[in-house]
């Protein structure tokens, strides 16, 4: 694996470049799949609310209020949306008033959430509102967004995803360039099929709780970290 960055990455100016690669622009892309993951978010927020009913109410009893996590996230060609999720960690603070690492303050059952991928229910309210889909490159955090090489900022051409392909090889244990590479090998090729064959994989991992990494622990370092040391030219533990 290649530790050097292939591509130049450029000064983020708030803009995608659309013409920077050539995305998938099938019938099922401009007609289908804006329809198709609205009816099923409706659907599935429906048959599931006893669900989340039960979820939301845990949450609040053992992790305390908000039940939901929100965090800003760039959504299709880079637009700021807020994305939805059950809480999974507490807030505990240190001495100083600092939030304690990760590590300490995901509980036991903030780590069941995860790993069933419970905590990604109230996703389906973005999806609803149109700020994501249901398949697609996962939103990441906006402090990546001066990171990205051009070819790399190709992921947001597309509205992020409740699960992608990325997330069926590999999940969050994959290195950034595996997880970008899947992100862009989508973005090229969406299909009806592709999308029915990440949905029934995603169900798969979840049930086996598989490819899960904990932040700071065996998941690579946060993006921006890593793209910094890279472009400085540093080692990191990633590999």
């Amino acid at each position: 694996m290649q530790s050097g960055v292939k591509e130049e990455v450029r000064p983020y100016n708030g803009e995608v470049n659309t013409n920077m690669a050539t995305p998938s622009k099938g019938i099922y892309r401009r007609f289908l799949k804006r329809p198709m993951d609205f009816v099923l978010s409706l659907m599935a927020i429906i048959v599931l609310s006893p669900v989340l009913i039960v979820v939301a109410t845990l949450v609040r009893f053992k992790l305390g209020s908000p039940v939901l996590f929100k965090q800003k996230r760039p959504g299709l060609n880079e637009k700021i949306f807020t994305m939805y999720k059950f809480r999974s960690m507490t807030d505990e603070k240190d001495e100083s008033g600092e939030l304690l690492p990760d590590s300490v303050r995901l509980t036991k059952f903030g780590r069941m959430l995860r790993s069933t991928s419970l905590d990604e229910l109230p996703g389906l309210f973005n999806i609803l509102k149109g700020d994501m889909s249901i398949i697609g490159p996962r939103p990441l955090a906006v402090e990546y967004l001066p990171y990205y090489s051009d070819t790399e900022r190709m992921r947001h051409t597309v509205r992020p995803g409740l699960s992608g392909l990325a997330q069926i090889n590999g999940r969050n244990t994959a290195t950034w360039e595996e997880r970008f590479s899947h992100d862009i090998a989508y973005v090229r090729q969406i299909s009806f099929i592709g999308d029915i064959r990440i949905i029934i994989n995603t169900l798969f991992k979840a049930i086996k709780r598989s490819d899960i990494g904990e932040r700071g622990v065996d998941a690579p370092v946060d993006f921006h970290v890593y793209r910094r040391s890279i472009c400085k030219g540093e080692e990191t533990n990633e590999y």
